[in-house]
């Protein structure tokens, strides 16, 4: 169990009633805006996939997949998805999507391995998203551009909250940061990356972090990502390696950053397998996904997640991720939550 924040003084501005009411609200307007900002049509996504296709995401590459025979197909063994990043590019190649439109889904997941806390639950709901782009669009440029669309939806849903509901009220900055994960470590060189997001976080509001997964200066990666879908080692045309990113939120209720959205631009053939070559994972190429990505039969593309319970969380101002969303709790934890004013569902 991960350490609990405790917010001195915390209590719920909005009452069950208009939680569940806010939780609707959010959700429908988030995503309509969602889809108009990046020309998405909503698609039918799966709870789980098979084994050993390669579509399932590795998040860390450590974390386990919840899994379950099939009788009906030989026991072979289906995995409860833990993200959609590659199914999603399957995708846009069978529905024949043009550059410049996506698709974009609810995601639903179960994480057996999530340590527990204020924001992180066994349960996970995101929208998943993705679309066609052309190769004169795999830029930092281009994925700036991107990620401030998508924080205009979050800050329009954020006044739709607050008009809403008037005990509410607007914390994020008018704009979001920039900044590189290599600029974060020569900012910030004694600290953790946790710490050097919290700084920044702090000062900004709201920032995005490009370039996750690979080695910085000090041989170390800012965090992991897995090989096949993020592209974190092309150079960009700023000089700086890697096209994907964080979008962190600075939250006063918890006065800690809070991630809202991981995405970035795809890998194309030559990131994937140098990417592959890094994480001594060669072996691979040999997977459905990366065949087809090798062969050039799917599109080029840029998407991620963007957290659906977190989002509402933060919209309505809670504490604890388990006051929006129904999940397994410790004992312990719900009674330390109830304690302190945060009355997990």
């Amino acid at each position: 169990m991960g350490k609990l924040i405790k917010p001195a003084g915390y209590k719920p501005l909005l009452d069950t009633r208009q939680t569940e009411q806010g939780i609707k609200l959010i959700k429908e307007f988030f995503q309509q805006n969602l889809s108009t900002e990046l020309r998405l049509r909503r698609v039918t996504a799966p709870l789980f996939v098979l084994r050993g296709l390669g579509i399932n995401d590795d998040l860390n590459g450590v974390e386990r997949a919840v899994t379950f025979p099939i009788r009906d197909m030989g026991d072979a063994v289906a995995e409860v998805v833990h993200s959609l990043a590659k199914w999603k590019r399957l995708s846009l190649a069978e529905y024949g999507i043009e550059p410049g439109y996506g698709i974009y889904t609810d995601m639903n997941a179960i994480r057996a391995d999530e340590e527990l806390d204020n924001l992180h639950s066994l349960y996970v709901d995101q929208w998943d998203w993705e679309a066609v782009i052309t190769a004169g669009q795999r830029t930092a440029a281009h994925l700036r551009s991107v990620v401030e669309r998508i924080y205009a939806a979050v800050r329009r849903t954020e006044y739709l909250a607050c008009e809403t509901y008037p005990q509410l009220k607007p914390f994020l900055p008018e704009k979001i940061t920039f900044i590189h994960s290599e600029e974060l470590l020569r900012m910030f060189p004694d600290k953790s990356p946790r710490e050097r997001e919290d700084a920044i976080c702090r000062e900004h509001g709201a920032v995005f972090v490009i370039g996750i997964g690979g080695k910085l200066a000090d041989g170390r990666p800012h965090d992991g990502r897995a090989p096949d879908y993020d592209d974190w080692s092309t150079v960009a045309e700023d000089g700086r390696r890697g096209l994907n990113g964080d979008i962190l939120i600075w939250y006063p209720v918890l006065g800690r950053p809070v991630e809202l959205s991981s995405m970035g631009i795809r890998v194309d053939a030559e990131a994937l397998l140098r990417q592959l070559a890094l994480a001594g994972q060669e072996d691979r190429r040999n997977l459905y996904f990366h065949r087809k990505l090798l062969s050039g039969e799917l599109p080029l593309s840029i998407g991620g997640g963007i957290g659906q319970s977190r989002l509402c969380m933060l919209m309505l101002h809670k504490a604890h991720i388990g006051e929006i969303q129904a999940s397994i709790w410790p004992d312990a934890m719900r009674r330390e939550c109830a304690a302190h004013g945060m009355p997990l569902i």
